[in-house]
């Protein structure tokens, strides 16, 4: 359905939007399903006109027309957001960036690559590996997933324990801006002390300030070992500590800390095909750790010893380590199928949620009494990343029961498990962003103070409000 908040735009702007990016940047409407909705389905869209744009040139050009005509701009990466921020709402015109690919320049001396929105963050890996350097960011749909995507949702992913956000990884950022002016600030500098962090601004701000069209990032010397471990624990409260006890031993080795309940492994036994529990026996909580070093010859005798010292002192009960590469990856299948063998038990109610690391075992504890209370039927899954207090806490309905049994109470599981949050000083987004899904919960949870601040941000560059109305703020 059209949204009844916009006029649809006029034929004139259409036709100059396609002589812009001619025949090969306009997508018709018999293929523009794909554009138009996301995996799992919540959030079908309406577009006026679907565009995929060559150049940094065509985008700013798309954007003038659509200031000039007030039109309502959608832009999308690879269109695996889990919040709908890359649905178009109708009478919109969807800018997808998966036509911008170019590898501009990488630099192994400095560290850095330069690259177009639309390079997925898969070959953006594999262009840092054939110059002998690592990006870091990781996460489950790096295969799909473009780079403006992950800048403009501050995508979080398994390593952040040792190498931080998207957000810690973006050196510089060209965006064109909501009245199609082109901002280059592809510099490569690690400091910069001349004002406000202009960038900043554009990573994690879900295209509502501007379009990401290219970035700096910045990269890392390979490591030449790798050490990945999987571990049974009884509670939460022995995974904290044993998160600490790997860092200590490690030196700061650890790279991924990821923990997840019993049911995250029944679940990806069950629903994805060959993954298999890792242990013998059944534990309440399990940890995947990964390890790497420059060094080669040291790191596994380093992890037994950590390990066994671990089970001596009773934090863990069992733990196993790859012994090759196809161990390895086995473990992290697991792991980043995790939310596709949760999607095929049902909707349920999702939550994307942070709190200190040490308070995540007293999260659990407060939420799931809470969650009973509502749904006593339902089952908890809680995974994430332990190491920066990201915990994925979906609510499903029981074994066999209708996709959408929990529909009707959804709303009030939402509440409980963000009174909980609040409780704890925590975050109701961590790293899946707003878009859709959380922005009434935003506007209703967030200071007023906050609000302010980010709506005056929101009008003084886009007054208009042409950029991805009625995403993150309550616009439009």
């Amino acid at each position: 359905m059209a949204n009844p908040l916009r006029p649809p735009p006029p034929q004139s702007a259409l036709d100059a939007i396609a002589n812009i990016v001619g025949a090969k940047g306009v997508v018709s409407a018999g293929d523009q399903a794909p554009f138009l909705s996301e995996w799992r389905g919540r959030w079908p869209g309406e577009a006026a006109m679907v565009v995929t744009p060559a150049s940094t040139a065509e985008v700013s050009a798309i954007v003038k027309i659509c200031a000039e005509n007030n039109i309502a701009i959608t832009p999308q990466g690879g269109n695996t957001g889990l919040v709908g921020g890359q649905i178009p709402n109708g009478n919109e015109i969807l800018i997808s960036l998966k036509r911008m690919r170019a590898i501009r320049d990488v630099s192994p001396l400095n560290n850095t690559m330069t690259l177009e929105a639309g390079l997925t963050l898969a070959e953006a890996q594999s262009a840092a590996a054939d110059a002998g350097r690592l990006f870091p960011l990781s996460i489950g749909a790096e295969g799909s997933c473009q780079i403006g995507g992950v800048i403009s949702t501050n995508a979080g992913g398994v390593n952040v324990l040792r190498y931080g956000n998207c957000r810690d990884l973006v050196l510089g950022l060209e965006a064109v801006l909501p009245d199609g002016r082109i901002w280059d600030g592809l510099k490569r500098l690690r400091k910069d002390n001349t004002g406000y962090n202009l960038k900043h601004l554009f990573i994690g701000g879900e295209g509502t300030l501007g379009i990401v069209t290219a970035a700096v990032l910045k990269l890392y010397p390979q490591p030449a070992e790798k050490v990945t471990a999987f571990a049974g624990v009884k509670s939460a409260n022995d995974a904290v500590a044993l998160l600490a006890h790997v860092q200590d031993a490690t030196g700061g080795g650890a790279t991924s800390f990821e923990f997840m309940n019993r049911l995250c492994v029944e679940l990806t036994s069950k629903n994805i095909p060959g993954v298999r529990d890792p242990l013998a026996a059944p534990h309440a909580f399990y940890v995947l750790m990964e390890f790497s070093s420059s060094e080669t010859g040291r790191l596994r005798d380093c992890v037994e010893t950590m390990l066994a010292d671990a089970h001596e002192k009773g934090m863990i009960d069992d733990a196993v380590i790859a012994e090759n590469e196809t161990q390895r990856e086995a473990l992290w299948h697991m792991r980043h199928s995790m939310s596709e063998a949760i999607n095929a038990e049902g909707l349920g109610a999702r939550h994307d949620v942070s709190v200190a690391t040490s308070d995540i075992p007293e999260f659990l504890e407060k939420a799931a009494p809470q969650v009973m209370k509502i749904a006593p039927e339902a089952r908890i899954v809680a995974f994430g990343h332990m190491g920066d207090g990201n915990v994925h806490y979906d609510i499903i309905g029981p074994a066999g029961a209708p996709a959408d049994v929990l529909t009707p109470q959804r709303s009030a599981i939402e509440s409980a498990v963000y009174d909980v949050i609040a409780s704890l000083d925590g975050s109701i987004s961590a790293e899946h962003g707003v878009g859709r899904h959380r922005r009434d919960t935003l506007v209703k949870r967030k200071p007023a103070v906050e609000l302010d601040m980010m709506r005056a941000i929101k009008h003084a560059l886009d007054p208009k409000g042409i950029m991805n109305p009625g995403k993150m703020l309550q616009d439009q």
